[in-house]
């Protein structure tokens, strides 16, 4: 059992940068795998980026390598991810997300933050 609780999203312009987090209480959050998806009205949730409990391993969605950073911080029970360079396409609620493996799937996630909106401007 985790909780997750996001904060960083706004509203910036293109180009600029966000950084997301994600605040994990109850379990010991080294335990699980933890991934970041994404999200617009009418459309499925969208894989982001995903990082192993060590965060040994890592992967980035196509759409975001090069811009965006997946990376955790276990002694602080907190996740992140650093966009940088957005892009209006982009704007999305992202949504962090915990489980056991470590899975670009959404539904291997168990848990799920609330969801916070990012809306890049042009």
């Amino acid at each position: 059992q985790v909780q997750l609780v996001e904060s960083g999203g706004g509203l910036v312009q293109a180009g600029g940068s966000l950084r997301l987090s994600c605040a994990a209480s109850g379990r010991t959050f080294s335990a699980y795998a933890m991934g970041w998806f994404r999200q617009t009205p009418g459309k499925e949730r969208e894989f982001v980026a995903s990082i192993s409990r060590s965060g040994g391993n890592i992967v980035h969605a196509d759409s975001v390598k090069g811009r965006f950073t997946i990376s955790r911080d276990n002694a602080k029970d907190t996740g992140y991810l650093q966009m940088n360079s957005l892009k209006p396409e982009d704007t999305a609620v992202y949504y962090c997300a915990a489980g056991p493996y470590f899975s670009s799937q959404a539904d291997r996630y168990n848990y799920w933050g609330q969801g916070t909106q990012v809306t890049v401007s042009s």
